[in-house]
């Protein structure tokens, strides 16, 4: 069995930063990557409003310079997926896909969150055919074609415009009329020629043959008239739902959205237990705020542990 001071489930700006602190403490700071190594940031392909950096990067740029910042002081990693955490365990033990156990006198929850999908059966039958959640990952392929973006945040706006710089013209289909997005976004998209958009709409279907996606159809939520438009990819961009499964049935408590409950010092019910980022934010995602509360949480971490007997661990 495995064993370390502080373990951290995900690697993405909450987990990273809590990394760094643990692992200065003088404690032995093991980080979990679970299935998305560097979290949803990686997916971003232009990071503009993280402090520090003159020229925008993108978030896989920005994660990579996190994971070697961790990796000279001495943080390990490993690509394993939390499935339980026996909180009545001292110290924890937690359970990995595969039968991994490792235990831990404190644990940091920063597991992030995952797509949220519309909800059709053809997401499914196209995902990897003409349906995607990475512009960043699959834009190229679509370099002279139509496309559409399904969502109203800066995430959608920004996978929009980097669209444009591949296809003919892009599509944002948004239920409402207005925008979730930061109007610095909104209005790049509203002077991009190549960005039309349709409000008060939703995707009723995705259509398409063995080749892949062909078109959408549109609803109209107003009149509930249809429309079909002829594209070749759909990206979905409707927000994240927290990675947090693992903890259901424990004493950790979550929000009704599954979100882990803290308080203003990044502590769960469970003493030891502390959680950070976007699995514990229901309302910002943004990557300078989870850093700072993964920050957060690696000092309560330090602290509890520093009041038990043994102290500091040098790794």
């Amino acid at each position: 069995m495995s064993e370390a001071d502080i373990l951290i489930v995900g690697s993405g700006p909450a987990g990273c930063t809590a990394a760094i602190y643990a692992v200065r403490a003088g404690f032995k700071t093991l980080v979990l990557n679970g299935e998305a190594h560097g979290g949803q940031l990686v997916r971003t392909h232009e990071l503009e409003n993280f402090p520090g950096f003159i020229l925008p990067l993108s978030g896989y740029e920005v994660m990579e310079a996190m994971h070697k910042q961790c990796a000279r002081l001495g943080v390990q990693f490993a690509a394993e997926t939390v499935v339980k955490i026996e909180e009545h365990a001292k110290p924890f033990v937690v359970h990995c896909e595969g039968g991994r156990q490792i235990t831990a006198r404190a644990v940091i929850v920063a597991s992030g969150s995952a797509q949220m999908w519309l909800g059709l059966e053809s997401e499914k039958q196209f995902f990897g055919r003409g349906v995607s959640t990475c512009a960043t990952c699959d834009g190229f392929f679509y370099r002279g074609k139509t496309v559409c973006v399904v969502g109203g945040g800066n995430k959608a706006f920004e996978e929009a415009l980097f669209l444009t710089k591949f296809c003919d013209k892009v599509y944002i289909v948004h239920r409402r009329d207005a925008f979730r997005a930061d109007k610095a976004e909104v209005d790049k998209a509203r002077a991009n020629p190549k960005i039309e958009f349709m409000i008060n709409s939703v995707v009723h279907a995705i259509n398409g043959d063995d080749k892949g996606v062909s078109s959408i159809t549109v609803r109209d939520i107003n009149d509930k008239s249809l429309r079909e438009i002829a594209l070749s990819g759909v990206f979905v961009s409707i927000g994240t739902t927290p990675q947090t499964d693992f903890l259901k049935g424990s004493s950790v408590k979550l929000t009704a959205r599954g979100h882990v409950l803290v308080d203003a010092k990044n502590h769960t019910a469970v003493p030891g237990i502390f959680a950070a980022g976007d699995c514990a934010d229901e309302y910002h995602n943004q990557a300078v705020i989870a850093a700072g509360a993964g920050a957060k949480a690696a000092i309560e971490a330090v602290k509890y542990l520093n009041e038990r007997p043994g102290g500091a661990k040098q790794p």
